[in-house]
């Protein structure tokens, strides 16, 4: 029977505008569903207006601001540290990709090179986010889809990077670990730390990546669910801007970290002709959910692979850049030692004047985990940034959702959202 809306099922539509719905429900006989945001598969942040054609999707509208908190605007009114706090919470799956990402757009922007050892440790640190942010995904996108043993071969080893995180910031899930110029603090022991990163990359995570794709290669259940379906070409994923395994897994090879190489993914990292470190751009072809799947966990081996090069190289030296900048925040023995320490830490952290921030602007992007991870910074001269713009990932990626769901079944729902992976905090900023 035709499906009547009234102003109570009405979703937020103008029911009363006849013209409106005419327009936008062109057949008589589709129903309007509301997926979302008490739905587990959107994880109570994403809501998604489907219009039914029977089983199978015409249209699909989504919804997005269920986690707004002004990200943004905040960055206008926090200086140049205090902003890591913030940026830590927008992909809140690898919170310690969007510390490196953050910092290394402010010190592109002050024209600060980090030191050798700095670089080694946050390309580690950047590597083991990813392989944090792609085992979430693909275990949660397993469990959305019924394969509950594979969610717990993921987000059982996540759990050792929380241990790693901590060991070297102090917090586990938040870790404002960078600042401008370096780190909070150093390593607190350097063969403790290759000890425990070792253990994880060479003995859990290879008995992990082994479990799940046991699991989930040449399962039937999973590789029918997810094969064909959500499916874009190379050339739509370029004309919608998509980045990370979302393009690459539809054939466009493209990764910051090698078009646009920073910290050791470039030449002379440390100041005396390093090469960069080796890996393999994971690719693949189709552009459907499986292939997003492969890609991602390939992505995972490529990145134990930079770790296990970078993990026995780590540089003696400080941390952070030399005490003659007067961008980084002095060690405590300065502060309590020195006049110019203290004065040092009065400036930056309570008085005005803060860093000699230029009045320049620059876009800074990484290779996160989901894709190009931007920052779009204004310096006006003085203490906090005069704006900032950040380029999330998830944000351009789930725009493509409408596309890559229409004419799919309303049980192929939950499958296309998991290969996006979308990250709610990133939407809303």
């Amino acid at each position: 029977m035709p499906y009547t809306i009234t102003p109570a099922e009405g979703f937020g539509l103008d029911v009363e505008n006849t013209d409106y719905l005419k327009d936008h429900f062109q057949a008589p006989d589709r129903w309007v569903l509301s997926f979302g945001p008490q739905h587990p598969a959107t994880h109570t942040t994403l809501r998604l207006v489907l219009e039914l054609d029977g089983e199978r999707i015409a249209r699909c509208t989504p919804h997005i601001g269920y986690l707004h908190s002004g990200f943004e605007k905040l960055g206008e009114h926090h200086d140049y540290n205090q902003y890591v706090c913030t940026i830590s919470r927008m992909d809140y799956i690898s919170p310690i990709v969007n510390d490196i990402a953050w910092h290394h757009a402010v010190e592109t922007l002050f024209g600060i090179d980090v030191t050798p050892r700095c670089k080694v440790v946050r390309t580690i640190m950047a590597e083991l986010g990813r392989i944090q942010n792609h085992l979430l995904c693909i275990g949660a996108a397993g469990l959305d889809l019924g394969a509950f043993t594979g969610f717990l071969y993921g987000f059982n080893e996540r759990e050792f990077i929380y241990d790693i995180v901590e060991y070297i910031s102090g917090q586990r899930f938040h870790p404002d670990w960078t600042r401008v110029g370096g780190a909070w603090r150093d390593l607190p022991d350097d063969d403790t730390f290759r000890r425990i990163v070792r253990n994880f990359i060479d003995v859990r995570l290879a008995k992990s990546i082994t479990d799940l794709e046991t699991l989930l290669n040449k399962n039937r259940i999973f590789r029918d669910r997810l094969e064909g379906v959500g499916t874009i070409s190379r050339e739509d994923a370029i004309a919608w801007s998509l980045t990370g395994p979302m393009a690459r897994a539809s054939g466009v090879r493209r990764d910051l970290r090698k078009d646009d190489p920073y910290l050791c993914y470039a030449a002379n990292w440390d100041g005396e002709g390093a090469d960069p470190v080796k890996f393999s751009v994971a690719m693949g072809s189709k552009g459907d959910c499986f292939e997003r799947y492969l890609v991602r966990m390939e992505e995972v081996k490529q990145s134990a692979k930079i770790i296990d090069q970078l993990i026995d190289r780590i540089p003696k030296g400080p941390m952070n850049v030399g005490a003659d900048s007067k961008a980084v925040i002095p060690p405590k023995g300065d502060v309590y030692g020195s006049i110019e320490g203290t004065i040092q830490l009065f400036e930056l952290v309570m008085h005005n004047r803060g860093w000699d921030v230029p009045v320049a602007e620059t876009y800074t992007a990484i290779e996160s985990p989901n894709g190009e991870l931007g920052f779009f910074l204004v310096g006006a001269g003085g203490k906090y940034p005069w704006r900032v713009r950040c380029r999330p990932p998830c944000f351009i990626n789930y725009s493509v959702f409408p596309k890559l769901i229409e004419g799919h079944q309303l049980a192929d729902v939950v499958a296309v959202i998991g290969s996006i992976n979308v990250i709610a905090a990133e939407l809303d900023r």
